[in-house]
């Protein structure tokens, strides 16, 4: 509960006190000053529930931001992981393919040649 919401309440009772004895005094300008200070205090009252709601939600805002940014960043640290990993794989894959080129030089030769010859094919206009 805010400063708004406990003015407006007593503003609210003690305009309700003032239109009850009015009433009983047969006042009639305390009664209409009483039932302003009512509305008044209701409205006074009305406006700190609404900033109240709002500091909570603001608040809860605050959280989501801060659990999303945790999230990211966890997101982030996985990707980097995953990144790392491929590359080490790519580069043992690389050096295998290495090895098996320099153990295998006929093979490897007439392989890139067959490429050769059939990305020629595939690039000639005429078949």
């Amino acid at each position: 509960m805010n400063r708004d919401q406990i003015h407006g309440a007593t503003r609210h009772l003690k305009g309700r006190a003032q239109t009850t004895l009015g009433g009983l005094t047969g006042d009639p300008a305390r009664q209409v000053r009483g039932a302003v200070n009512q509305v008044a205090g209701g409205a006074q009252y009305a406006y700190g529930q609404a900033r109240d709601r709002a500091e909570d939600l603001a608040e809860d805002g605050r959280h989501i931001a801060r659990a999303a940014r945790k999230r990211a960043d966890h997101l982030i640290d996985d990707g980097r992981d995953f990144a790392r990993d491929a590359r080490r794989r790519g580069e043992a894959y690389g050096r295998q393919a290495i090895r098996y080129a320099d153990g295998h030089r006929t093979n490897t030769l007439l392989g890139i040649a067959a490429l050769a010859f059939a990305a020629g094919w595939l690039v000639r206009r005429t078949r």
